[in-house]
């Protein structure tokens, strides 16, 4: 690597500068305890919030939600990532299956991969008809102004990724065995429809990125940044102040005046190894 190729990667990536990882921790910690702010604003006003991640395998959604939702409640914000849907599912409205995981007031439902599947994988790997996806382009725009309509926030993100640093993170994938998990048949077989998923991307943009549900892009090449621009950016959309909090009174400890400890002798203890 030259000196100028050293210098264009630690301007792109802010993992390479110990001061910039410091900065990236420090920032993602500030916009966390703004997370933090914002959920409790949601419980209190009742909102009902959808948040859509979509993109290619390997663009980062997995990064983004988890530092999303790691310092939140779990009972007020979910994450609903569905498994392929089973032979009933198949049979029923395509968008019934969702619904189901709609939020009731006072939540955030984040979509890991979403009713979008239709236009993506599902067209690109044969899984539908061609008419399927030219009545799904028809009926998501009607669907989503329901959901807004009825009081829905909903917000719509699409995570970029080069061909070339989407091959990077396979093979590091691949090298890693905690990492195996995220590989599926389809994840490979896209590899060798990368156009044919740029045409289908295309075409969902035309048909579903309209003026009250707009699609919002972030770069994913650099996961750091990408990580750290959507959670300003989805701070951003959403008006909200910053409640009081109550104050916490620890209560003094229960005094263990009395209580004896018996002797268990079948107890199984799980060896101190380190």
């Amino acid at each position: 690597m030259t000196k100028k190729d050293a210098e264009e990667k630690k301007e792109k990536d802010p993992s390479s500068d110990k001061k910039d990882v410091k900065n990236y921790e420090k920032e993602l910690k500030r916009l966390q305890t703004e997370l933090s702010k914002l959920q409790d604003w949601v419980k209190e006003k009742g909102l009902r919030v959808v948040v859509i991640f979509e993109g290619r395998d390997a663009a980062g959604k997995g990064g983004i939600i988890k530092r999303m939702t790691e310092t939140l409640n779990p009972r007020s914000v979910r994450v609903a990532a569905l498994p392929v849907p089973t032979d009933r599912e198949k049979t029923q409205w395509y968008f019934q299956r969702y619904v189901a995981h709609l939020p009731a007031a006072g939540e955030i439902v984040i979509f890991d991969r979403s009713w979008y599947n239709r236009a993506g994988v599902e067209r690109v790997m044969g899984f539908c008809t061609e008419e399927q996806v030219k009545e799904f382009f028809k009926s998501a725009p009607i669907f989503e102004k329901m959901l807004i309509d009825s009081g829905i926030i909903l917000i719509k993100y699409w995570i970029s990724v080069s061909s070339k640093e989407q091959e990077k993170r396979f093979k590091d994938r691949v090298d890693d065995v905690t990492t195996h998990w995220k590989f599926s048949p389809i994840d490979l077989a896209a590899r060798t429809k990368w156009t044919d998923y740029s045409r289908a991307r295309d075409d969902m943009f035309l048909n579903t990125n309209t003026p009250i549900s707009p699609w919002y892009l972030v770069d994913g090449n650099n996961k750091k940044r990408a990580r750290l621009n959507c959670i300003h950016h989805f701070l951003s959309l959403i008006p909200y102040e910053s409640l009081p909090q109550e104050k916490i009174d620890f209560p003094p400890q229960q005094s263990e005046e009395g209580y004896k400890k018996p002797e268990f002798k079948n107890l199984k203890y799980v060896p101190e190894i380190y």
